[in-house]
């Protein structure tokens, strides 16, 4: 989640606190707390399901698991922080751990969600080329250096513009000068959206080729294996495009107010911090919409909850 540009001591001079009553405060607690305990059991239930068990072991599941560990990261530590800087003030060195893992964890959720429109695009444009070369270990050795090089970037990108010396007394105002703000917005959001939007747009008019190929096939008899390889590469496709369409649907308001809304507007922080909480729900959101739509994690949760896991081989248990 990254911050429009703006002045540490303007800043500082403009923040105000607005007192509340203890009953408005225990609402917002318990309120933050439920949101962020939900986010962390649900990605956490998701990481575990597909590490442990092989057959979960795909490429397009890889990505998943390193959304769900981005989503794991604003979980524990970006939302919580968030929440608790949006009711109270909160110190130097909470505020620079905020900052940075904030970046990272929503950087690598947006470029993660690129990487699945491009699994997707490869999976369903070039089949043959996708089972051949595209294994679980290139897209291990893609996510990871995907990791690192945002991991560089952004503690780079906040350390020249001072995030980690200067500090706001009793505010978290996060310092990006003009040219680091626009370098950041292609990096993190306008690139990795356009990707995004491109992909997918092919990636459905591939599977609505596909169902009209598929229905002619199945009048001249086809195979049922292949239509039950189609059908799940479809299904697949689909249900990723579900997950990219909530995941832009909050990303974007927080980017829109980023870009239009004026810093001097007396509405900035306001509007920018109810963008904000919109966009970190998204990390709750996403194992909902496993649960909700792929069969494999409502399994995994029954074998998990049924303390089945622990069983020998488990591991080889078919939740396909």
């Amino acid at each position: 989640m990254h911050l429009k540009a703006m002045n540490l001591s303007d800043g500082c001079q403009e923040y105000f606190c607005a007192e509340r009553s203890i009953s408005i405060y225990v609402i917002l607690y318990v309120a933050a707390a439920a949101v962020s305990l939900l986010s962390v059991c649900g990605n956490l239930l998701v990481i575990i399901s597909v590490s442990h068990f092989k057959q979960l072991h795909t490429p397009s599941n890889i990505l998943i698991l390193s959304l769900a560990v981005s989503d794991l990261l604003v979980g524990v530590f970006v939302m919580p922080l968030h929440l608790s800087w949006v009711i109270e003030t909160s110190g130097p060195v909470m505020c620079s751990v905020f900052n940075f893992v904030n970046y990272q964890a929503t950087s690598v959720s947006i470029h993660t969600v690129a990487l699945i429109a491009v699994d997707r695009f490869l999976a369903l444009s070039f089949p043959f080329f996708y089972s051949e070369k595209i294994s679980p270990t290139v897209i291990c050795r893609e996510t990871l250096f995907d990791w690192l090089f945002l991991l560089f970037y952004n503690f780079t990108l906040l350390f020249i513009n001072g995030n980690f010396t200067a500090m706001c007394p009793g505010k978290c105002v996060l310092i990006i000068d003009e040219v680091s703000f626009f370098i950041d917005l292609l990096v993190v959001f306008l690139v990795p959206c356009t990707f995004i939007i491109i992909l997918y747009t092919h990636v459905f008019v591939i599977v609505k080729k596909h169902a009209t190929a598929i229905r002619a096939l199945q009048v001249h008899n086809s195979t049922s294996k292949n239509r039950v390889s189609d059908k799940s590469e479809r299904k697949a496709a689909i249900l990723l495009g579900i997950l990219v369409f909530l995941f832009l649907l909050c990303l974007l308001p927080y980017y829109i107010c980023s870009l239009v809304i004026p810093y001097s507007n007396p509405y900035f922080f306001f509007v920018r911090d109810v963008a904000g909480i919109f966009y970190l729900l998204n990390s709750t959101i996403n194992p909902i919409i496993y649960a909700l739509f792929f069969p494999w994690f409502q399994k995994s949760i029954k074998l998990i909850f049924t303390f089945k896991v622990f069983k020998k081989n488990s591991s080889l248990m078919n939740v396909m």
